[in-house]
């Protein structure tokens, strides 16, 4: 089994084997753990990072909604505190460990635990999984890394925009999830920049470095797919199973975020299709410009050879003294501008006769 290969298997399943269900361990470079409080409600809102509890309860007798969002996995307590505090189960809490989980989405009794993933386009694809606990009255979030596409649902709640401080935690649940598909779209679009580009310059000049870009690109693309792919199959396991805890008017709004994952899936196949293409363009590309290279080499040598052949026979030089037949041309006052100039009226009439029958084409070959 390849290094890279157990290396992916160890994220996976950090956990040691024959480990109980239920264990809370803390993935490897897990950040430090932060808790972010967002109470609101129609008359106002209440925002802090807190660090006590005591913070929450007070918050849930003042407003109907609580979200809290846990930043950085660090601390495997806090991490089981939470779980203690808002009663959400153990196997939900390993989940939430296992950065590698793919989306899904579980009913643990009437609360639902949904498990999705953000994506952000940096240098290349960067992605990181969310957590989300929703019960009737509050919402728990679980984050590790730098991404972070919830911050236009905090500005809604913070100015009342739309309908989010008017509904429940179900709608805030769906707006946390239409966020993160959100999140896909300028990703594709960053592809679709990086394509274009790609595609230029396989076109233009290829080189053996866009190769490997390709196959790079094709990885990103696997796992840009297999994210959109198993979302999809959670908010269609949703719509299918009926949960008390989510309004018929919050389920529709869930519609559109399946039309959305839809979307993402359809562009994601194109793209892989569209690299598929590249490759073809690119083999096509490198073999048109050797056949240019050859093409010129060969006109080259088809100018080149009646010269060699000219001067290959005057350097016999066979004595006239011996016969009448051995090269005159060799006592000749101007024999030597004689041999050139035939060598110089023969190539150009070469010249002149592939030009005559087409054969010369464009030569220019590109050299950047």
């Amino acid at each position: 089994m390849s290094k890279n290969r157990k290396r992916y298997l160890k994220k996976i399943k950090h956990t040691p084997p024959g480990t109980s269900p239920g264990t809370i361990i803390s993935p490897p470079g897990a950040q430090p753990t932060h808790i972010d409080l967002i109470a609101y409600g129609p008359e106002g809102v209440f925002e802090k990072r807190i660090t006590d509890w005591i913070e929450v309860t007070e918050a849930q007798k003042k407003y109907p909604v609580i979200w809290v969002n846990i930043e950085g996995l660090g601390n495997s307590e806090i991490v089981a505190q939470t779980g203690e505090i808002f009663g959400i189960h153990r196997l939900a809490l390993e989940d939430v460990m296992n950065i590698q989980e793919r989306s899904k989405l579980e009913q643990y009794g009437e609360n639902c635990f949904f498990v999705v993933h953000m994506a952000e386009m940096k240098e290349a694809l960067e992605t990181e999984k969310l957590s989300i606990y929703t019960s009737k009255s509050f919402v728990i979030t679980f984050q590790d890394g730098p991404i972070d596409v919830m911050n236009p649902v905090r500005d809604r709640i913070r100015k009342g925009n739309g309908l989010i401080r008017k509904m429940g935690s179900d709608y805030l649940t769906y707006a946390i999830v239409d966020a993160v598909i959100d999140s896909y779209f300028p990703v594709l679009e960053a592809y679709g920049d990086l394509l274009d580009k790609l595609e230029e310059g396989i076109i233009e000049k290829p080189e053996r470095e866009m190769v490997g870009q390709i196959h790079s690109l094709k990885k990103e693309f696997f796992a840009l797919k297999r994210m959109a792919w198993s979302l999809r199959d959670a908010i269609s396991a949703f719509l299918r199973d009926a949960s008390p805890l989510f309004s018929p008017e919050t389920r529709i709004y869930f519609r559109d975020c399946y039309d959305h994952t839809i979307t993402v899936l359809d562009f994601v196949e194109t793209y892989r299709e569209f690299l598929s293409d590249l490759m073809d363009i690119y083999l096509s590309s490198l073999s048109n410009r050797m056949n240019e290279i050859i093409k010129v080499l060969a006109i080259f040598t088809t100018l080149f050879v009646p010269p060699t052949l000219i001067a290959g026979i005057y350097g016999m030089n066979f004595h006239t003294q011996l016969s009448p037949y051995n090269m005159p041309e060799l006592t000749w006052y101007y024999g030597y501008p004689y041999a050139l100039g035939l060598m110089l009226v023969v190539s150009l009439s070469i010249l002149i006769y592939l030009y005559w029958k087409g054969w010369l084409g464009s030569l220019k070959i590109k050299s950047k």
